[in-house]
């Protein structure tokens, strides 16, 4: 027998929707919460990998992560939990759970020794966390690995209560030249609250207005030299950021400025009231209502060590530029610039321009302009941008959207002098993945590339790129066919440029592969290709409120030979990797659920949702025509969850259903007739499989249990030559074979909890089934895995292993066989 090892090669994760669900840390590597899984994005890897691990630990779904240090973060869910995370060596590590809210939490911060959280339930606490030291306690892990134990503790320093309102966003700094932290909240009730401590509590300190919805995001740029303010950027859903200064204040300063500018003051005020009231006038008939501007200053005084220090806030600019609400706004580390992204599907990038000072402030002001401006423009992008950071130095600027995809810019020439006006930006390769549960995927008749369905109501295609090491290509995802407007359920390659996908409607679709995609694996290397693939559409689109691509011949070629060999953007994927659709197959009279091609690609089989015998059916099509091939294959009584044909002529065609049972047809010339039927199951029978040979099958069940099946020499009847029992229901399986020599053949069957488990057995004892390997969660899933899929490679020792799942992602493992 052999012993396999496992390692990653693909990870497709996306983003959550939450504008503080993702950080980076000083040395550019992203953590992001992508379902109840954190995903770890190195942005520095040369060849671009993308995700290379998921962390599990969460039970809910992660709303909020931010680095501590560059080895720790902390993260936290919508169930109210806090999770602290430490790295040894190269495993990260959870060294603390604390169950900090009983409601969702919506921000978390991190400054000095302490942490805050905010929530749903209308309070922020703040915690003292206890950083334990790496003692010398050792455990003996289960596979004779050494790990240290270390714990640390998060204490509960105070709780400020809010009275009503939600916080949506946090920012902490120290006051200008003083010991003391002031800390702004923001949230539903649309001012920016200022509360400070020096020594002892955070105590209420004053409150400023002016934003006219919710402020999704606060941010405090420190002061660069003595002479500069502390500068607070709040953000709002009504579109606008706003800036104010916060410096020292003192009572000499206030009466000489009193003294020399008092009638000045006065005149200015007076101007000020007026401009006001005309702004007021001029919104009072329109939805928005008129822009307040109010330069009134704010004073709060703070203890210090030589008695009591004072401070003056100030409103300083408003940024007017965005089409849509604010979500994130984030300072550059060199505090040159401010990074914001919207709603609009814009990401902005603001700095000061020319220094004008005002009578208003007793520091420089300046005027605030866009450098730069990023994304689609006219924000044509369901959703917009949820938030956005910096990276590697501030050399990179990135935002995630509503889709969980990544775009990101990086500085390829700057001015040379330090400033930002002469800047060139170009967009770069980011991570992209489902934004729902992924139902179904298909190997590529040759193994070239994956096509996965989900939730999301997209359909991806995913492929290796060739790269620097020759061995393993780079996988990214390839196009997007199918932008859907159903929850789409299943999908199968009918050949190397065709495919089927079934979505929550009564019909099934047929793609074909434009000539964009053609161009693009092979200038990519991801599939061998003569240069001439016959007369195709270029691309494809879809009408205004329509759910059909359309071909669409006359497009520009956007891959061409002499481009540079590089993956589709985001931008791209969501717009121009469209699919024309060829067909359309009717038959069925509910939603459908579950698609299978015959390994000739001759034959296509869907079944639908069904409560009744009448439509608990299998509809078998030709491909040549996409016609009925035969009647309706009957017996099911409930929804048909799995159907597979059976290598290598399709003799078989085997079907599992809700209703227990399985069932098998067998080819005759005008159709499938029903041969054998079980019902030995307790539970619903989720999926099933054939061996590559074609003499067994498996059935994987709710009620625990995967049986493999095999036809009885001398009877001629099915039974079931072994039952594998589990801890938990089982939701896929799926058999691979050993190299042609070897006797040796696997089995993966993937559990309720996201677990896979791969089974060993010889040929020659077909009833014999020894556990090789268990793959857990750190390198699985954390939800029901609906679907798997084996794919041979050159080496006859080595087997990729696709799986996908409910938590939303989509891995794609390699299983190294070492022979004994």
């Amino acid at each position: 027998m052999s012993k396999p090892s496992i390692s990653t090669a693909y990870i497709s994760a996306s983003t959550n929707r939450f504008n503080h669900a993702a950080d980076v840390s000083t040395s550019s590597l992203i953590a992001c919460g992508s379902g109840k899984l954190i995903a770890l994005w190195n942005t520095q890897e040369p060849d671009g990998k993308g995700v290379f691990q998921t962390l599990p630990g969460h039970d809910g779904l992660i709303t909020c992560v931010r680095f501590v240090a560059s080895d720790a973060f902390a993260s936290a869910d919508n169930k109210g939990t806090v999770l602290y995370w430490r790295l040894f060596g190269t495993d990260w590590r959870t060294t603390a759970i604390v169950q900090a809210h009983q409601q969702a939490i919506s921000v978390l911060r991190e400054f000095d020794t302490f942490l805050l959280t905010g929530s749903s339930d209308s309070s922020i606490k703040i915690w003292e966390v206890d950083r334990g030291a790496v003692d010398g306690k050792l455990v003996i892990h289960s596979r004779m690995r050494i790990r240290l134990i270390v714990t640390d503790e998060m204490k509960e320093f105070q709780t400020i209560s809010l009275q009503g309102w939600y916080p949506l966003s946090i920012a902490i700094a120290f006051l200008p030249s003083s010991e003391a932290i002031i800390l702004a909240i923001g949230g539903t009730d649309r001012k920016v609250h200022i509360w400070t401590r020096s020594d002892g509590s955070f105590i209420r300190s004053v409150t400023l207005s002016g934003h006219e919805d919710w402020i999704r995001a606060l941010a405090f740029r420190a002061p660069s030299t003595l002479n500069d303010p502390l500068v607070l950027a709040s953000g709002s859903q009504d579109g606008t950021i706003r800036l104010w200064n916060v410096e020292s204040f003192t009572k000499m300063q206030a009466q000489s400025q009193a003294d020399t500018k008092h009638s000045e003051d006065d005149f200015s005020d007076d101007l000020l009231d007026a401009f006001e009231a005309s702004l007021g006038d001029l919104g009072a008939d329109t939805e928005e209502g008129g822009r307040q501007i109010s330069l009134k200053r704010h004073i709060l005084t703070v203890k210090s060590n030589s008695g009591t220090q004072q401070y003056s806030i100030t409103f300083d600019a408003l940024l007017i530029g965005h089409e849509a609400g604010i979500t994130s706004l984030s300072w550059s580390p060199s505090n040159a610039s401010l990074l914001s992204t919207s709603t609009d599907s814009s990401v902005i990038i603001w700095a000061p321009s020319s220094i004008v000072s005002t009578a208003y402030s007793s520091s420089i002001s300046s005027i605030w302009i866009n450098i730069q401006r990023f994304g689609d423009v006219g924000g044509q992008r369901l959703g917009g941008f949820t938030g956005g950071l910096w990276s590697n130095d501030g050399a990179e600027a990135m935002a995630w959207g509503w889709s969980g995809g990544w775009r990101r810019w990086r500085r390829i020439k700057s001015d040379g002098l330090g400033g930002t006006a002469g800047e060139e930006w170009e967009e770069v390769g980011a991570i992209s993945g489902h934004s729902g549960a992924v139902k179904c995927l298909d190997w590529s008749p040759k193994g070239d590339y994956l096509v996965s369905v989900g939730l999301d109501q997209t359909t991806r295609i995913h492929g290796a790129i060739t790269s620097s090491n020759p061995e393993q290509g780079i996988w990214h995802e390839l196009s997007r066919p199918q932008v859907h407007g159903y929850d789409l359920m299943g999908a199968a390659w009918l050949g190397p440029w065709t495919f089927a996908s079934v979505a929550d409607e009564k019909v099934a679709r047929v793609f074909e592969a434009p000539r964009n995609f053609v161009e693009e694996v092979r200038v990519l290397g991801v599939k061998d290709l003569a240069q001439s693939q016959g007369d195709r559409p270029a691309t494809a689109s879809v009408p205004p409120l329509g759910l059909s691509n359309k071909a669409v011949s006359d497009a520009p070629m956007e891959l061409e030979g002499s481009r540079p060999r590089r993956h589709p953007f985001e931008g791209e994927l969501a717009s121009i990797t469209l699919w024309p659709e060829i067909e359309k197959v009717f038959g069925h009279g509910y939603e459908l659920i579950t698609i299978s091609a015959s390994n000739s690609f001759d034959l296509l089989a869907t079944a639908c949702r069904a409560t009744s015998p009448q439509h608990a059916v299998i509809r078998v099509y030709t491909t040549a025509d996409y016609q009925p091939f035969g009647v309706p294959l009957e017996g099911h009584s409930l929804t048909v969850t799995r159907i597979a044909f059976s290598p290598p002529n399709d003799r078989y065609v085997l079907s599992v259903s809700r209703d227990r049972t399985w069932r098998l047809f067998e080819k005759k010339e005008n159709g499938y007739i029903p041969i054998a039927a079980d019902k030995s199951h307790g539970r619903i029978i989720w999926d099933c499989a054939w061996s590559c040979e074609g003499d067994l099958f498996a059935t994987a069940s709710r009620d625990k249990t995967a049986k493999i099946w095999k036809q009885h020499s001398d009877s001629g009847r099915w039974g079931a030559i072994k039952t594998i029992k589990f801890e938990e229901a089982a939701t896929a399986v799926a058999f691979c074979s050993a190299a042609a020599n070897a006797q040796e053949r696997w089995l993966a069957v993937g559990l309720e909890t996201g677990e896979i488990k791969i089974y060993s057995s010889l040929v020659s004892t077909p009833d014999q089934w020894t556990p090789v390997l268990t793959i857990d969660s750190n390198l699985a899933h954390v939800d029901q895995i609906n679907h798997l899929a084996w794919r041979a490679t050159d080496n006859p020792l080595k087997k990729q292993l696709a799986s996908c799942s409910e938590d939303g992602t989509l891995k794609v493992m390699i299983v190294q066989f070492e022979v004994d």
